[in-house]
């Protein structure tokens, strides 16, 4: 992934509801979909009580780009029809970067 800065980190958190039948498969779709977008530059996610997803872009454009995709806008009504009880997204600029890796 860049490390050079500064960059930007959409910060997605949500809760699921009950209904999440197709939710992986759209979810793997759209991170296919969002490593072909220009600006992109990686992701990392977790779910458990809550799910927190945070990509990466070169730039504001690039997510606002990202956001008015076709697919995602299709899975983003979907998200919010049936598979969360709430979202959050934060955008936030990256100005330093450091990191451990155990070899």
């Amino acid at each position: 992934m860049k490390t050079t800065m500064p960059y930007y980190a959409v910060i997605f958190t949500s809760k699921h509801t009950s209904q999440i039948d197709g939710y992986d498969e759209m979810a793997t779709q759209m991170e296919a979909l969002a490593q072909q977008q220009k600006g992109y530059l990686g992701m990392e996610s977790a779910r458990d009580a809550i799910g927190i997803t945070v990509s990466y872009w070169e730039s504001l454009e690039a997510i606002k780009q990202w956001k008015q995709q076709t697919d995602h806008l299709v899975a983003q009504q979907k998200g919010i029809k049936n598979w969360y009880t709430w979202y959050k997204v934060r955008i936030c600029r990256v100005d330093g970067f450091y990191d451990f890796e155990r070899e």
